[in-house]
Protein backbone atom coordinates (compact mmCIF):
# COMPACT_ATOMS: atom_id res chain seq x y z
CA UNK A 1 0.00 0.00 0.00
CA UNK A 2 1.07 3.67 -0.86
CA UNK A 3 2.13 6.19 1.63
CA UNK A 4 0.04 9.05 2.05
CA UNK A 5 0.33 11.80 -0.35
CA UNK A 6 0.67 14.98 2.10
CA UNK A 7 2.20 17.43 -1.15
CA UNK A 8 0.34 17.08 -4.44
CA UNK A 9 0.84 19.87 -6.84
CA UNK A 10 -0.82 19.98 -10.49
CA UNK A 11 -0.26 22.27 -13.21
CA UNK A 12 1.69 24.58 -11.51
CA UNK A 13 2.12 27.81 -13.22
CA UNK A 14 3.68 30.82 -11.42
CA UNK A 15 6.49 33.40 -12.13
CA UNK A 16 7.89 37.12 -11.69
CA UNK A 17 6.02 39.85 -13.41
CA UNK A 18 6.65 38.73 -17.20
CA UNK A 19 8.91 35.95 -16.63
CA UNK A 20 7.00 32.58 -16.45
CA UNK A 21 9.21 30.33 -13.93
CA UNK A 22 6.84 27.30 -13.66
CA UNK A 23 5.26 26.04 -16.90
CA UNK A 24 2.72 23.52 -15.57
CA UNK A 25 4.31 21.06 -13.02
CA UNK A 26 3.13 18.28 -11.31
CA UNK A 27 4.99 16.71 -8.14
CA UNK A 28 4.01 14.73 -5.25
CA UNK A 29 5.67 13.77 -2.15
CA UNK A 30 4.25 11.44 0.04
CA UNK A 31 4.65 10.89 3.63
CA UNK A 32 8.34 9.58 5.05
CA UNK A 33 9.67 9.59 1.31
CA UNK A 34 13.08 12.06 0.32
CA UNK A 35 12.79 13.50 -2.74
CA UNK A 36 14.93 15.13 -4.19
CA UNK A 37 13.90 18.22 -7.22
CA UNK A 38 17.12 18.78 -9.38
CA UNK A 39 18.05 20.75 -12.27
CA UNK A 40 20.29 23.57 -13.60
CA UNK A 41 20.44 26.51 -12.30
CA UNK A 42 17.18 28.95 -13.66
CA UNK A 43 14.85 25.60 -13.68
CA UNK A 44 12.54 26.76 -11.32
CA UNK A 45 13.57 24.71 -8.40
CA UNK A 46 13.34 27.17 -5.89
CA UNK A 47 10.16 29.22 -7.11
CA UNK A 48 8.55 25.91 -6.90
CA UNK A 49 9.28 25.71 -2.66
CA UNK A 50 8.23 29.80 -2.99
CA UNK A 51 5.31 28.74 -4.34
CA UNK A 52 4.22 26.00 -2.07
CA UNK A 53 5.39 27.93 1.13
CA UNK A 54 3.45 31.26 0.44
CA UNK A 55 6.22 33.16 -0.96
CA UNK A 56 4.77 33.20 -4.30
CA UNK A 57 1.14 33.52 -5.21
CA UNK A 58 0.45 30.89 -8.19
CA UNK A 59 -1.08 32.46 -11.59
CA UNK A 60 -2.46 28.25 -12.27
CA UNK A 61 -2.60 25.23 -10.65
CA UNK A 62 -3.51 23.95 -7.85
CA UNK A 63 -1.26 22.94 -4.40
CA UNK A 64 -3.04 20.81 -1.98
CA UNK A 65 -1.51 19.78 1.40
CA UNK A 66 -3.49 16.51 2.60
CA UNK A 67 -5.96 16.75 -0.01
CA UNK A 68 -7.20 20.38 0.89
CA UNK A 69 -5.87 23.45 -1.18
CA UNK A 70 -2.75 25.37 0.43
CA UNK A 71 -3.13 28.23 -2.62
CA UNK A 72 -3.23 31.32 -1.70
CA UNK A 73 -2.58 30.63 2.22
CA UNK A 74 -0.38 33.42 3.91
CA UNK A 75 2.80 31.83 4.48
CA UNK A 76 2.60 31.52 8.21
CA UNK A 77 -1.02 29.72 7.54
CA UNK A 78 0.97 27.27 5.67
CA UNK A 79 4.01 26.73 8.17
CA UNK A 80 1.01 26.03 10.83
CA UNK A 81 -0.05 23.08 8.51
CA UNK A 82 3.66 21.43 9.35
CA UNK A 83 4.94 22.54 5.82
CA UNK A 84 8.50 24.57 6.74
CA UNK A 85 10.88 25.97 4.08
CA UNK A 86 14.17 26.82 4.98
CA UNK A 87 15.59 29.31 1.96
CA UNK A 88 18.85 29.12 -0.33
CA UNK A 89 21.44 31.15 1.29
CA UNK A 90 21.01 30.40 4.76
CA UNK A 91 19.51 33.47 6.50
CA UNK A 92 20.18 33.15 9.42
CA UNK A 93 19.73 36.50 12.04
CA UNK A 94 23.76 37.28 12.37
CA UNK A 95 23.30 39.64 15.13
CA UNK A 96 21.55 37.64 17.51
CA UNK A 97 22.70 34.55 19.59
CA UNK A 98 22.71 30.69 18.24
CA UNK A 99 20.13 30.16 20.65
CA UNK A 100 17.97 33.47 20.11
CA UNK A 101 17.92 32.31 16.44
CA UNK A 102 16.37 28.82 17.12
CA UNK A 103 13.82 30.53 19.60
CA UNK A 104 12.90 32.69 16.69
CA UNK A 105 12.42 29.40 14.64
CA UNK A 106 9.72 27.64 17.50
CA UNK A 107 6.91 30.88 16.49
CA UNK A 108 4.18 28.05 15.48
CA UNK A 109 4.96 26.69 18.86
CA UNK A 110 6.19 29.40 20.99
CA UNK A 111 3.20 29.64 23.25
CA UNK A 112 4.23 25.54 24.40
CA UNK A 113 7.51 26.36 26.35
CA UNK A 114 7.88 22.88 27.04
CA UNK A 115 8.11 22.16 23.72
CA UNK A 116 10.56 24.74 22.67
CA UNK A 117 12.44 23.37 25.43
CA UNK A 118 12.39 20.13 23.50
CA UNK A 119 12.74 21.36 20.37
CA UNK A 120 16.16 23.04 20.95
CA UNK A 121 17.04 20.30 23.01
CA UNK A 122 16.29 17.91 19.85
CA UNK A 123 18.63 20.94 17.83
CA UNK A 124 21.67 20.53 20.16
CA UNK A 125 21.61 16.34 19.95
CA UNK A 126 21.51 16.74 16.42
CA UNK A 127 24.12 19.29 15.87
CA UNK A 128 26.51 19.24 19.08
CA UNK A 129 28.86 22.58 17.81
CA UNK A 130 25.70 24.52 17.82
CA UNK A 131 25.31 23.56 21.67
CA UNK A 132 28.87 24.17 22.22
CA UNK A 133 28.34 27.69 20.15
CA UNK A 134 24.68 28.58 21.59
CA UNK A 135 25.82 31.91 23.16
CA UNK A 136 27.60 33.17 20.15
CA UNK A 137 26.43 35.52 17.45
CA UNK A 138 25.32 33.23 14.46
CA UNK A 139 27.21 35.67 12.28
CA UNK A 140 30.81 34.41 13.72
CA UNK A 141 29.47 30.91 12.84
CA UNK A 142 31.30 28.92 9.76
CA UNK A 143 29.62 28.41 6.63
CA UNK A 144 28.58 24.76 7.66
CA UNK A 145 27.71 25.88 11.23
CA UNK A 146 25.23 28.36 9.27
CA UNK A 147 23.74 25.77 7.43
CA UNK A 148 22.96 23.24 10.64
CA UNK A 149 21.53 26.23 12.08
CA UNK A 150 19.34 27.26 9.34
CA UNK A 151 18.11 23.76 9.23
CA UNK A 152 17.84 23.53 13.26
CA UNK A 153 15.57 26.67 12.92
CA UNK A 154 13.76 25.18 10.40
CA UNK A 155 13.00 21.56 12.96
CA UNK A 156 12.26 24.10 16.29
CA UNK A 157 8.67 24.69 14.36
CA UNK A 158 8.39 20.64 14.37
CA UNK A 159 7.78 20.31 10.34
CA UNK A 160 5.85 17.96 9.16
CA UNK A 161 7.29 18.38 5.29
CA UNK A 162 10.92 20.15 5.83
CA UNK A 163 11.84 22.28 2.36
CA UNK A 164 15.25 22.64 1.70
CA UNK A 165 16.88 24.74 -0.91
CA UNK A 166 20.51 24.02 -1.59
CA UNK A 167 21.76 22.86 2.02
CA UNK A 168 25.21 21.99 1.02
CA UNK A 169 25.76 25.31 -1.49
CA UNK A 170 29.48 26.62 -0.44
CA UNK A 171 30.38 24.16 1.46
CA UNK A 172 33.21 22.05 2.00
CA UNK A 173 32.79 18.22 0.38
CA UNK A 174 33.26 17.04 3.91
CA UNK A 175 30.85 18.91 5.63
CA UNK A 176 28.35 18.04 2.58
CA UNK A 177 28.79 14.87 4.34
CA UNK A 178 28.04 15.40 7.49
CA UNK A 179 25.08 17.82 6.48
CA UNK A 180 23.76 14.97 4.43
CA UNK A 181 23.75 12.62 7.25
CA UNK A 182 21.82 14.82 9.41
CA UNK A 183 18.99 15.35 6.88
CA UNK A 184 18.80 11.56 6.06
CA UNK A 185 18.41 11.20 10.11
CA UNK A 186 15.59 13.85 10.32
CA UNK A 187 13.68 12.12 7.62
CA UNK A 188 14.31 8.84 10.06
CA UNK A 189 12.86 10.39 12.80
CA UNK A 190 10.07 10.62 10.61
CA UNK A 191 9.81 13.94 8.98
CA UNK A 192 9.58 13.73 5.03
CA UNK A 193 11.45 16.10 3.03
CA UNK A 194 11.38 17.77 -0.27
CA UNK A 195 15.18 18.79 -0.99
CA UNK A 196 16.60 21.25 -3.80
CA UNK A 197 20.70 20.21 -4.40
CA UNK A 198 22.90 21.09 -6.64
CA UNK A 199 25.23 18.09 -5.47
CA UNK A 200 22.67 15.51 -7.73
CA UNK A 201 24.69 12.55 -6.91
CA UNK A 202 25.29 13.13 -3.21
CA UNK A 203 20.63 14.17 -3.38
CA UNK A 204 19.69 10.68 -4.94
CA UNK A 205 21.94 8.77 -2.81
CA UNK A 206 20.11 10.04 -0.03
CA UNK A 207 16.51 10.31 -2.20
CA UNK A 208 13.78 8.19 -2.46
CA UNK A 209 12.64 9.48 -5.50
CA UNK A 210 13.85 12.60 -7.61
CA UNK A 211 12.05 15.20 -10.13
CA UNK A 212 14.33 16.50 -12.67
CA UNK A 213 13.36 19.90 -13.52
CA UNK A 214 14.60 22.07 -17.33
CA UNK A 215 13.13 25.66 -17.82
CA UNK A 216 9.95 25.46 -15.47
CA UNK A 217 8.50 22.20 -16.24
CA UNK A 218 9.71 18.83 -15.14
CA UNK A 219 11.10 16.59 -17.57
CA UNK A 220 11.84 13.33 -15.37
CA UNK A 221 10.95 11.49 -12.80
CA UNK A 222 11.72 7.97 -11.39
CA UNK A 223 12.93 6.03 -8.57
CA UNK A 224 16.24 8.27 -7.14
CA UNK A 225 18.56 4.94 -7.91
CA UNK A 226 17.38 4.61 -11.37
CA UNK A 227 18.22 8.43 -11.93
CA UNK A 228 21.57 7.72 -10.30
CA UNK A 229 22.56 5.06 -13.17
CA UNK A 230 21.54 6.90 -15.65
CA UNK A 231 25.04 8.91 -16.71
CA UNK A 232 23.06 10.32 -19.84
CA UNK A 233 20.32 12.07 -17.15
CA UNK A 234 23.27 12.88 -15.06
CA UNK A 235 25.65 14.69 -17.11
CA UNK A 236 22.89 16.39 -19.28
CA UNK A 237 20.87 18.10 -16.55
CA UNK A 238 21.86 17.37 -12.79
CA UNK A 239 25.69 19.22 -13.39
CA UNK A 240 27.59 16.38 -11.55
Amino acid sequence: MDAQVLLNISNLHAGYGKIRALKGINLQVRQGEIVALLGSNGAGKSTTLKAISGLLLPEEGSIEWEGASIRGLAPHRIAERGVIHVPEGRRIFSGLTVLENLELGAFTIRKEKRLVKEGIEQAFALFPRLKERAKQLAGTLSGGEQQMLAISRGLMARPRLLMLDEPSMGLAPIVVQEIMAIIAEINRQGVTILLIEQNAKAALRLAHRGYVMETGRIIMEDEADVLYRDEKIVKAYLGA
